[in-house]
């Protein structure tokens, strides 16, 4: 066993070996030591060969999954080794083998339902990058090429994947260290192989579907993922249908430092209340709340796209009792995708096939809910899948055991051979019955019964008040401290019928199980499908709900350039704080750049987010919170807000300050919106006041992009001067008294 052992941790020498033995996962020499300062389980020694005693810890592996956890949490990567036979059907050691690896990206376990759990893969070459990530938990797949490193790090902010592969090219900041995984060769990045896999997977000629050709380094970074991923999992990822190729150019971009000051979906306490994630989430299913993060994540820059949004919000927004009916539907929606993504892997027991069919059940009333909505937005071709909750229906007892190996998960009626071994099997139970009422006359032992014990089989029990009726023929078995067990040849028999049947039924209901989840896969495409056409439904549903709660408006989305909010709040202030003060914003071509002065706490910062929070909203397709709202649509929204020390990188608040104006003024737009709070503060009273006024005269003379700029410089008022410059300031009213 030993000798085996080392042949498989030899091929593995970078993960931690769960070797199966039995009913539980054992590690070995330094696995064992690792996993016993992780777990805190405690470290023994068995024989290893040659007189020597090897280390040695074991977890049981039907409560794998938390240790598991704990190690990829931790960084760790975890190999899974299998029994690839059954003990009883061989005499020489069992065979074994690796069925699965397990990281930090790829643990199915403790995930968090409203969260993607991302692995990603980095490619670079002289070109630029590319940048792929695929959740296996759902089946998500993206991918974009990217012109510069400062991109890639907000594509990575945005995806927050939990593991990262890269070539060896590409170099990464230390703080992190503990989300990229390892370097792969230069021959895992192979154009030709990752080209050939995508082709596979896909059951494509090319890769046009995808809009993929011509695009060698997406196709690099998604084919080395997919390789990475089928290497590490062991499964056909069927659930994987499609890759979602991202043109930066058809979303609004947000860089790192303006997600997390726009608080988009976790507040600076790192809390989702206090985000605008939290404002707007009335969602009913895991599936509806990872998309709604997704769509904050990536606001749109498509007129036509937003404004159906929009009208199908508005449509749910005006009928109440619809919105009810949708919600009281979808709240019985479990997490199709996830469930589909155990199917695949196999990972699944019985209760989440009948999970799935409870959900299933409800898609006609969804089906027929949005069947009456008039917007095009819920188009979506809807597949209620009624094929595949019959089949359920028909095959899965109502209420399954969670184990998938002692019976009990197939209905009557699915196999004949099945329905024979289950009447063999209650036609023993009768035996049994008929046995004992026939010893009970024979012996006059009244109390006399058949029991049954894992360990020593069926037996006749007589309490001790009746020890001296027991006949000779009755062979001891057990003996208890209020009675004796016995067995008899007769018994022996039935015994041996009864535990025959049970096996064999327990064996052929694994069996017609493994097919019903292998014909569920086959569907898989379709499942995905409907999937995400329920988390759109409830995404929609969700931010009409929010727009009627809150008393949001609908904005008028266009190309005109201009903003115009009449009496604005910011959406997650006006919930937190009493009375808030609404305030009207115009940004056109006469007042593109706004200079906003006022004593502190007047709310300047908070007024300026809450400008770039109601551009956002609009185009992720929400109402927003105002009395009226038109927003020319924005291609990137910049803000720099705060300051701070960059401790990882050694830069200074003046550093980490001028570094991002430069980012701002070399990638900002005259369609972009920026917000900047008291720039060139981390300097001198006088170089504050130069930078500050050469930021301004450079966006208003070369960018021309619209611009919110909050102040103590009084000095820069003197910029109205400028074309399109105006000031702007607030004031602080005592309401008291």
């Amino acid at each position: 066993m030993m000798k085996q052992y080392f042949e498989i941790k030899e091929q593995y020498p970078d993960c931690l070996l769960f070797f199966r033995l039995g009913d539980f996962y054992e590690m070995f020499f330094n696995d064992a030591k690792v996993a016993s300062r992780e777990l805190e389980i405690t470290l023994t020694a068995r024989g290893g060969g040659g007189g020597e005693k090897a280390p040695m810890c074991g977890v049981p592996y039907h409560s794998a999954d938390s240790y598991i956890t704990k190690l990829t949490d931790r960084n760790y990567k975890v190999a899974i080794c299998e029994q690839l036979e059954d003990p009883k059907q061989t005499k020489n050691i069992v065979k074994r083998g690796v069925v699965r690896i397990i990281s930090k990206g790829t643990n199915l376990s403790a995930l968090d339902e409203t969260k993607h759990n991302f692995t990603a893969a980095v490619f670079v070459n002289p070109e630029g990058f590319a940048l792929a990530a695929a959740d296996v938990s759902s089946g998500e797949f993206c991918v974009t090429e990217l012109s510069d490193i400062r991109k890639v790090y907000d594509e990575i902010e945005k995806f927050s994947p939990s593991e990262i592969i890269t070539n060896p090219d590409f170099s990464h900041r230390a703080e992190l260290e503990s989300i990229f995984g390892f370097k792969l060769s230069d021959g895992f990045f192979s154009y030709d192989n990752c080209r050939s896999k995508l082709l596979e997977h896909f059951g494509l000629l090319s890769l046009s579907a995808f809009d993929l050709e011509g695009k060698n380094r997406a196709v690099t970074a998604a084919g080395a993922l997919l390789l990475y991923l089928s290497d590490t999992q062991r499964n056909s990822l069927n659930h994987i249908t499609q890759i979602k190729y991202i043109q930066n150019n058809d979303l609004l971009n947000l860089d790192i430092s303006s997600r997390r000051n726009l608080e988009l979906t976790q507040s600076i306490g790192k809390s989702k209340k206090g985000s605008l994630l939290w404002v707007l989430d009335k969602t009913k299913t895991s599936m509806g709340a990872r998309l709604l993060r997704a769509w904050i994540e990536s606001p749109l820059i498509n007129i036509e796209e937003i404004q159906s949004r929009l009208d199908a919000t508005a449509e749910l927004k005006s009928n109440p009792i619809l919105r009810e009916d949708i919600k009281d539907i979808l709240k019985d929606i479990l997490d199709i995708e996830r469930i589909l993504g155990k199917i695949i892997y196999k990972s699944c027991n019985a209760r989440d096939l009948a999970g799935l069919k409870r959900s299933l059940e409800r898609l006609p009333k969804l089906k027929e809910a949005i069947g009456v909505c008039n917007s095009a937005y819920f188009d979506f071709g809807f597949d209620d899948l009624q094929d595949i909750f019959d089949f359920l229906g028909e095959t899965i007892a109502d209420d399954p055991p969670v184990t998938i190996k002692e019976g009990g998960i197939i209905k009557d009626g699915v196999n004949a051979t099945l329905d024979k071994y289950r009447e063999a099997n209650r036609e023993g139970k009768n035996w049994l019955a008929e046995l004992e009422e026939k010893e009970r006359n024979q012996t006059g032992i009244k109390k006399l019964k058949i029991t049954f014990s894992r360990v020593f089989g069926y037996c006749i029990e007589v309490t001790n008040s009746y020890l001296n009726l027991v006949p000779e023929r009755y062979a001891r078995r057990q003996t208890l401290s209020n009675c004796e067990r016995y067995i008899i040849k007769e018994l022996k028999e039935i015994e041996d019928a009864i535990l025959s049947a049970q096996e064999n039924i327990n064996n052929l209901e694994y069996e017609i199980y493994l097919q019903a989840l292998e014909k569920i896969a086959h569907n898989s495409a379709r499942i995905k499908h409907t999937a995400e056409a329920v988390a759109k439904i409830d995404v929609i549903n969700s931010l009409a709900a929010a727009a009627d709660e809150n008393n949001y408006c609908k904005p008028q989305v266009n190309n005109g350039g201009a903003i115009k909010i009449k009496n604005g709040r910011h959406p997650v202030v006006e919930l937190i704080k009493n009375n808030f003060i609404p305030n009207d914003a115009k940004l056109d071509a006469k007042e593109r750049l706004l200079i906003i002065t006022g004593p502190n706490m007047a709310g300047k910062s908070a007024y300026m987010r809450q400008v770039a929070l109601i551009v956002l909203m609009a185009q992720i397709g929400s109402f927003v919170p105002a009395e009226t709202a038109e927003i020319g649509v924005v291609d990137r929204i910049f803000t720099r807000v705060g300051a701070s020390d960059d401790l990882a990188t050694g830069q200074s608040t003046f550093m980490v300050e001028m570094t991002e104006a430069a980012n701002i003024l070399n990638n900002a737009t005259q369609n972009s919106l920026l917000i900047l709070d008291e720039i060139g503060r981390g300097a001198t009273t006088a170089d504050g006041l130069s930078i500050a006024q050469a930021v301004l005269e450079y966006i208003a003379q070369k960018i021309n992009a619209r611009t919110l700029f909050a102040t103590h410089y009084h000095e820069l008022t003197e910029l109205e001067k400028l074309e399109s410059v105006a000031n702007y300031h607030l004031s602080v009213e005592n309401l008291q008294g």
